[in-house]
């Protein structure tokens, strides 16, 4: 979360005073991330964050925002949208709880309690994968549609863009596993896949906790702004990919693995197809990631703070993905 757009505190008050959160009394932007403009807002009546998008437009935002509200209505505990106060009137392209600021559009939730954990323990991941398993399970009636943006249809287009910065062998692991995808996703058994609305993001720092190390409390999933209708072991390799490597070589940590597996399928077990694919499904995750990386690293956007994560990463996990495969 960087600060591409400033916001002043007349501006922020304004908004929050229509959604009738109380004044404001501090205004600090968010370090971190690389797609919108965050703000901590604070009020004589609480903490919220307050987001402008960057990429996103009107017309895409009300699938993410009503899948939160969704979410939030069904015991997932992710940010709550707060809606305008009665009788103020929607601007263009608005609705109850999609706002403008600075002609964009722009959301304000409630500030989640707790901290990210980023050094988790199998006790941590556990709690993600029970989550993430009633999260996919809670959105199965959610009625609204929109595919996942950063998907094989966006590694198609954004490949051919990175390549000129890639080392030769790069470019051929990365045109390689391109074709591998395609291949899988033209599969019966990929069609067979269970699917639906799934966050695609789900990173350590995009979870929230309280209680202790040995016995955390999962209190939130937020930044749900990469969200999309996939498949739910797409969602689960992605999450994997992330709280259950070693962030220096990649590799997997099987302890971590193991537990947010056996905690996902204590409440959704997966189907025999999505055990057969689960490896091709984590190379997929980390070819996802290692794209957008590298389209952030080599043609970054201005922004006041901005930092973006180097690719190297995902490289590595992807080699590891293809050279251990981790079966469910």
């Amino acid at each position: 979360m960087a600060v591409y757009t400033e916001v002043s505190e007349d501006q922020a008050r304004a908004l929050l005073q229509s959604l009738g959160l109380g004044e404001l009394t501090a205004l600090r932007g968010i370090e971190g991330g690389i797609e919108n403009t965050n703000y901590f807002a604070t009020t004589d009546r609480g903490e919220w964050v307050l987001t402008l998008f960057e990429r996103l437009t009107h017309a895409q935002l009300p699938f993410y925002l009503h899948l939160m509200k969704h979410l939030a209505e069904h015991g997932v505990p992710v940010p709550d949208p707060q809606a305008k106060a009665p009788g103020v009137r929607l601007g263009p392209s608005e609705d109850d709880i999609l706002h403008t600021v600075c002609g964009k559009p722009a959301a304000v939730v409630n500030r989640l309690r707790g901290k990210s954990e980023l050094a988790p323990g199998p006790a941590h991941c556990a709690a993600v994968g029970d989550m993430l398993a009633r999260a996919h399970l809670a959105a199965r009636d959610y009625d609204r549609h929109q595919p996942n943006l950063r998907g094989l249809a966006w590694w198609n287009a954004t490949v051919p863009v990175v390549l000129p910065h890639l080392e030769d062998d790069q470019a051929a692991l990365i045109r390689a596993e391109l074709a591998y995808q395609n291949h899988v996703a033209a599969s019966s058994a990929y069609a067979a896949l269970p699917r639906g609305a799934v966050h695609a993001d789900l990173f350590r720092d995009n979870v929230m906790f309280e209680g202790s190390a040995d016995q955390p409390v999962l209190s939130g999933f937020f930044d749900w702004y990469f969200a999309g209708v996939d498949t739910w072991l797409f969602d689960l390799a992605v999450t994997l990919n992330d709280w259950a490597v070693d962030l220096p070589s990649g590799a997997t940590h099987d302890e971590r693995a193991q537990a947010l597996l056996d905690a996902y399928q204590a409440v959704r077990q997966l189907t025999d197809a999505e055990r057969r694919l689960l490896p091709a499904m984590l190379r997929a995750g980390a070819l996802r990631f290692w794209v957008s990386r590298l389209w952030d690293w080599h043609l970054p956007r201005e922004a006041s703070m901005l930092k973006p994560h180097d690719p190297r990463h995902f490289e590595r996990v992807l080699r590891q993905r293809i050279a251990a495969p981790l079966l469910a």
